[in-house]
């Protein structure tokens, strides 16, 4: 059995986050090992609180798991502050395994979950992955990406690693558009209009990670990441009184 590893705040209401990778994980039948970088007290209206752990002990953490498990894959989530992000970069750096980044930076309810500082440290953090998967919002705070201006481009086209930015929304099709030097490709799916939508960057990048895992190509991975993705939406159970947890059990039953 793969190992991934998750390095990632923990969500109390266990839709996003350490969480919510764990139960993707499972759902690809890969185990899943943590490192747990921030506590945070939230639901599915916002989050009302943040805990960071110290950085000395979020190291220990991910030694643990490394000295121990042979990792076949990381993915990173929450990460909240320099300090963390430097202490994660000089650690994964080494590393010969497909590790994929969700630069988390605002969540779905509008809370910030990145100090404003620490923007620089992250976006030389995407350098040394194996794809980064913003959301629109994050893609233009590590690159100045905007949707369909050509201009903001260039920098996606001399940043030396993979970037997959997700949410544009194209009449009736949710599309991911992968960038790597001059090559771009599409990912599309059906667009489900829902408010069941919480956690799904992190279960994006996290479902990535686990077919990284097992061995299937980046272009492979992410299409069946986004196939599990629309699915676990589809069926999501309608839970709590803002944005609500998806299902992530019933998007690995559709997982071909």
């Amino acid at each position: 059995m793969k190992v991934v590893l998750t390095i990632a705040g923990s969500d109390s209401c266990g839709g996003a986050g350490i969480q919510a990778d764990l139960k993707t994980f499972e759902a690809f039948g890969v185990f899943g090992a943590s490192a747990i970088t921030v506590l945070t007290a939230q639901n599915t209206t916002g989050v009302q609180s943040i805990f960071p752990l110290p950085v000395d002990f979020i190291k220990e953490q991910i030694n643990s798991v490394l000295s121990d498990f042979d990792v076949a894959a990381i993915k990173i989530g929450m990460l909240y502050d320099t300090d963390i992000i430097r202490m994660v970069t000089e650690l994964i750096d080494p590393l010969d395994i497909p590790i994929v980044l969700d630069p988390v930076c605002v969540s779905k309810a509008g809370s910030n979950l990145l100090k404003a500082d620490a923007i620089d440290a992250l976006r030389e953090l995407s350098r040394i992955v194996t794809l980064s998967t913003p959301n629109l919002h994050e893609a233009y705070q590590l690159f100045g990406y905007k949707s369909g201006d050509t201009d903001s481009l260039q920098t996606l086209i001399a940043h030396p690693a993979p970037v997959l930015i997700k949410n544009h929304v194209i009449n009736t099709i949710s599309a991911d558009l992968l960038y790597f030097g001059h090559q771009k490709r599409v990912f599309t799916s059906e667009l489900i209009e829902s408010t069941n939508q919480h956690g799904t960057g992190c279960s994006f990048s996290s479902a990535i990670a686990a077919n990284l895992a097992l061995g299937l190509g980046l272009e492979e991975a992410i299409d069946r990441s986004k196939h599990f993705i629309t699915e676990a939406i589809r069926h999501a159970p309608s839970l709590g009184q803002g944005r609500g947890p998806i299902n992530h059990k019933a998007g690995g039953c559709y997982v071909d």
